[in-house]
Parts: structure tokens; sequence; C-alpha cells
């Protein structure tokens, strides 16, 4: 990947594991030549966010270490520099990321080539399109996903419109004030809901102050 920004190459330990990654160098970088985010609606200062590490990348990192994964179909939505699908990648799960920003994609294989791990399957979606040809999950993540009232409806969508009748979904928010908003879609959609504290936080610079949300819908056997 040849590109005018800066980046920084860093190694982060997920309980044992070493992960490498490259990203933005910090959140002012910016490089769109051919305009191509302009035409999507992506302005400057939103550029890059989606190339810098967020505490809830890291907290979903984490969280999903452990997770159980055996024979689900996996989706990351607003997977970002993708630290959660390498980790998942890492344990061998079927993971799926998706982003809507156009350099996602070469940080993506970037950074799985710096880990020595296998492909990881991307799409570029747009929360709004009903056409995508992703296809069902078993469970579906991301992080820090909610920034104005109005993505709330769109997400909630984008879940359902992806999720198998059973399936789970872990959203972790960093305390932006949306996650009853988003929990009372997802209820709507048959989808119950929990909100935890994640367990321990000391990998982090500063105190965490979001919850990890956690959907979970069932199918009822029949008498």
């Amino acid at each position: 990947m040849t590109s005018p920004v800066r980046v920084r190459y860093q190694t982060i330990e997920i309980g044992h594991k070493d992960i490498h990654l490259c990203t933005l160098r910090d959140n002012q970088q910016f490089s769109d030549p051919e305009g191509v985010a302009a035409g999507l609606g992506i302005c400057d200062s939103a550029w890059p966010l989606f190339g810098v590490l967020w505490p809830s990348s890291q907290v979903l990192a984490h969280h999903m270490l452990e997770y159980n994964i055996k024979g689900k179909r996996i989706l990351e939505v607003g997977c970002g520099i993708g630290l959660a699908s390498i980790v998942l990648n890492k344990r061998g799960a079927d993971i799926t990321a998706t982003d809507y920003h156009p350099t996602v994609e070469s940080f993506l294989d970037r950074n799985t080539q710096l880990n020595n791990s296998k492909n990881i399957a991307f799409e570029r979606v747009d929360w709004a399109d009903d056409h995508s040809q992703l296809g069902l999950f078993d469970l579906i993540i991301g992080s820090d996903l909610l920034y104005e009232d109005q993505q709330i409806i769109m997400l909630a969508n984008f879940i359902q419109r992806h999720a198998n009748p059973e399936c789970e979904v872990i959203l972790v928010d960093p305390g932006r004030g949306r996650k009853n908003k988003i929990s009372q879609k997802m209820i709507e959609f048959g989808f119950t809901s929990t909100h935890s504290k994640p367990t321990h936080t000391d990998y982090l610079e500063k105190p965490f102050k979001g919850h990890i949300l956690t959907f979970s819908r069932h199918l009822i056997a029949a008498d």
C-alpha cells in the first residue's frame, strides 16, 4: 500500500497474542486525491477516524479473545483498522469485515500480512443499502459505531437484514449516550438486551466509561 499519509507500526498484546498493526500516525491525517471519500460523503475531519486505534476497539478485541465462535459465521460492522477481525482471524474464525470507508480494505490487508494470517473477507458497505450480498450471520460485532441519532435506525436495520433467526450481536459503546436507543430497536427485532462493563481494562490508558451491549435472539422450539 502506498500512501502520502504518515503511518505508525505498533504491537499490542491481546491476552497472550501479539497483534501487529499499521495505523495512521494520528487523527489529523488525510488523503483523498481522487475525491472518492468525498463522493461518499466522508468529510476531511471524519476521514482519518477509521485508521487509529480506539479504546472501544481494544475492548471488543479482548472480548472476542475467548468468545465462543465454534461453527459461527461472524460479521464485523464498521471494522476500521480491523483489530477484532484480526484477533478472530488468528483464532481461525469465519470472519467477514465491513466498513464504509474506501481506504479500510488496504489497511486491513496490510495488517493481515503483518500478522502472517490468511486473508480476511472484506466488503465495503453502506448501512442504508439493502441490496448487499453479504448474506446472514450467527454473530455480528462492532465498536463505537453510533455518532449521531440518525445512525441508530440504519444500524439496527442493517443488523436485522444480516442476522440469522438465531443470532448474537456484540456492540461496544464508549459512552456516547445512545446505548438505550439502539437496545430498544434491537428488542423490536426480537433480541434480548443486556449491558455490562468490561471485566478489566487495565490495558487502556484511561478508565473505560462505556459498556458492552449484548443482544441475543433464539428460536422458540415448537411444542
